[in-house]
């Protein structure tokens, strides 16, 4: 009989993965948490696993708008998803069978999953990084650095990407791959260039716990050619826009439902298409993101995303060598504008911090006054998510924590 099982994901990824494996070889169904979220998940879980399932996984997703939710995912579909992989990488002129695949993310977040179904599938070697590690590249290239001769596989978060660039020998160990998956959150435009000017073969992609992972992907020679965006669809998924530009997508690998409340809501279809969230546009070079339509604000009766904004400023801090470390604008109520933005800053410490932001609030200016922030906060202990992912319900509950007067 089919059991749906929870399984915490704590401490050897390698003894996770097994147990998941065994699980899913007798048709359980198997839903994965960090022991914090034990309680939130098992209120969601129905109180048993359905026969039509068969052997299945529920992973978390959300949290960056919208609340957290659980996402019900047959192990089928997620091999639907492995194999447009693969089509992916022979494109590519790689052999699947051959490659080494390196996972430095965690199990209970699909993009983490995954390369444990790619390699499993493929009959690739598998290589489970230790997270202590992405900090320490030296370690890296001590004891997980691919084989010269080979071709591997790297999936990781913009954030990690940055953190290795930033150390010689983080940028010696990325140079050692074939294909570096990058999904999860936006690339930044100047984190994109100087990956350019290294040469490092990334691949920006587009996916979610919905769709099992990406189901668009850039070619490295194209991205190293300057082509922007997450690239052409893979063979298992079709991608369109409705009239205001909403993507959606059909796809073998896409969930069955949420869980919430102990049942399982379908994932709400149109004809077999899933509507993401994101607003984007499609051309001959692909995928182009252009923000999250729940993040979208009007400012003055401008359509504003919020996203876009942030990743203009900090490239033009960037250029301008002025230190951010962090940038998060959030949206706040006006009676005369609907709503404008807010900027939280998190600058390195020893700065003139007063100096610093009215440097940021004059660059600022030379945005169109519907995507200027109104005010600037400094916020030190402002981060994103382990998967580089902001959570943005939390920085609005400490937005309104603060005097609303503006940084001038």
């Amino acid at each position: 009989m089919s059991e749906l099982r929870l399984l915490l994901v704590q401490g050897d990824r390698a003894a996770q993965a097994e147990a998941l494996e065994r699980g899913w070889a007798e048709g359980h169904t198997l839903a994965l948490a960090l022991p914090q979220e034990q309680a939130l998940l098992a209120a969601a879980l129905p109180a048993q696993a359905e026969a039509s399932w068969g052997a299945a996984v529920v992973l978390g997703s959300g949290g960056s708008s919208g609340g957290r939710h659980w996402c019900l995912q047959p192990l089928h579909h997620l091999h639907v998803a492995v194999s447009a992989a693969a089509l992916w990488l022979r494109q590519q002129g790689m052999d699947p069978a051959s490659v080494q695949v390196f996972n430095p993310l965690p199990l209970h977040h699909v993009s983490g999953l995954m390369p444990l179904l790619r390699a499993r599938a493929w009959g690739a070697e598998l290589r489970w990084l230790d997270p202590a590690w992405m900090r320490n590249p030296e370690q890296l290239l001590a004891q997980a650095c691919p084989e010269p001769a080979g071709q591997a596989l790297l999936s990781l978060v913009p954030t990690q990407l940055q953190r290795l660039l930033e150390q010689p020998a983080g940028r010696r160990w990325l140079e050692r791959f074939s294909v570096i998956w990058v999904g999860g959150a936006a690339l930044p435009a100047d984190l994109a260039r100087r990956c350019r000017q290294l040469a490092l073969p990334l691949s920006p992609c587009y996916g979610s716990t919905e769709t099992g992972a990406m189901v668009a992907a850039l070619a490295p020679s194209q991205f190293l050619a300057g082509v922007e965006g997450c690239g052409q669809p893979l063979a298992h998924a079709r991608l369109r826009l409705t009239a205001d530009g909403a993507l959606q997508i059909q796809a073998g690998s896409l969930a069955l439902g949420v869980c919430c409340a102990g049942t399982l809501q379908p994932l709400p279809l149109k004809q077999g298409w899933w509507s993401s969230g994101d607003r984007a546009a499609l051309s001959s070079a692909g995928l182009q993101l252009q923000g999250r339509l729940d993040g979208a604000i009007n400012s003055g009766g401008e359509t504003v995303f919020p996203e876009q904004v942030e990743q203009r400023l900090l490239a033009l801090f960037q250029r301008l060598e002025l230190p951010v470390e962090e940038l998060l604008l959030l949206p706040e109520p006006d009676p005369l504008w609907g709503e404008r933005l807010v900027a939280l800053v998190r600058l390195p410490m020893g700065l003139d911090a007063a100096k610093v932001l009215e440097a940021l609030v004059r660059q600022a200016l030379k945005l169109p006054v519907s995507q200027r922030p109104w005010r600037w906060l400094l916020c030190q202990h402002l981060h994103r998510t382990a998967l580089g992912k902001w959570e943005r319900a939390r920085w609005c509950h400490w937005l309104a924590s603060q005097p609303s007067q503006p940084h001038r």
